[in-house]
């Protein structure tokens, strides 16, 4: 499968989609999953840091930003984005990497070491999106389903990513993300609430796959978000995998803030060196 030039990054033909990626270092390779608005710039500045050391691939996750929705592209499923990412490393001649995947990349990225254990040499879960099965599943799907009709109903699709966004990853967060990336991100909101989000509330993770798979596993989530619903998928895979669990500083996204990043990069680093033996 060859590989196009884009303006910036390159885009490549994977799983019967093209999607848009940026490969930062010649070390160990390290792939990052974005969770909600799926784009590689989540992780620009985590990259950059990390680069020194690692081959860092970041990309835009199908039908979001750069990554062009496919024609008749009209539904997707976890399954498939799991496909997306394993596909992705193999066009890139990456036989294995480390996963670091996030909210509802963490929820690809559990997919990802139950359908292709072997494209995953160890992986760090940081607050996976387990809606179903989180013990607050009842009272938080509505919530979420309400929060964005009412969203939808104000500012429309951009107006209902904003206020998830602010909701997810805190206003600071938000109020930091450069320009450029925030439009990319308000932008994908068609996707997200039309096609992911609906799987994402009702993903069950298949415990016994993910441990038949013998990927070592890292379940991390920062401290500000203990004992709420953000650090739930991070208490499941301790019990149901019998993973070890960390925390961090700080909240959802600090990998979004650009005064944040390099925290977040020189906590996770020890991590990936280890997972990448």
């Amino acid at each position: 499968m060859g590989e196009l030039r884009s303006e910036v990054g390159r885009i490549v033909e994977a799983n019967g989609t093209k999607l848009y990626h940026e490969v930062r270092g010649d070390g160990p390779p390290v792939l990052f999953i974005a969770g909600a608005t799926g784009d590689a710039g989540h992780f620009a500045d985590v990259a950059d840091e990390l680069s020194d050391e690692f081959k860092v691939i970041t990309y835009d996750r199908r039908g979001n930003s750069r990554s062009a929705r496919p024609p008749g592209w009209v539904r997707t499923s976890i399954a498939e984005q799991a496909d997306d990412a394993a596909a992705l490393l193999d066009a890139l001649s990456v036989k294995s990497a480390v996963a670091f995947g996030t909210s509802g990349g963490g929820t690809i990225l559990l997919e990802l070491i139950s359908r292709h254990p072997e494209s995953v040499r160890g992986a760090i879960a940081h607050e996976p999106m387990l809606v179903g099965v989180s013990p607050t599943a009842p009272e938080l799907s509505p919530r979420l389903h309400l929060m964005s009709q009412e969203a939808f109903a104000a500012g429309g699709r951009r107006g209902a990513q904003e206020r998830f966004l602010r909701w997810a990853c805190t206003d600071e967060v938000y109020e930091a993300i450069d320009g450029d990336l925030r439009e990319r991100l308000l932008g994908n909101g068609e996707v997200f609430f039309g096609l992911e989000l609906p799987h994402l509330l009702s993903y069950l993770p298949d415990a016994d796959a993910i441990r038949r798979a013998g990927v070592t596993i890292i379940a991390a989530a920062g401290i500000d978000n203990k004992g709420t619903f953000m650090a739930e998928g991070v208490e499941w895979l301790k019990h149901h995998i019998a993973c070890d669990a960390v925390w961090m500083r700080g909240h959802h996204a600090p990998y979004l803030h650009p005064e944040q990043a390099r925290g977040f990069a020189n906590a996770v680093r020890p991590w990936l060196k280890q997972l990448a033996g």
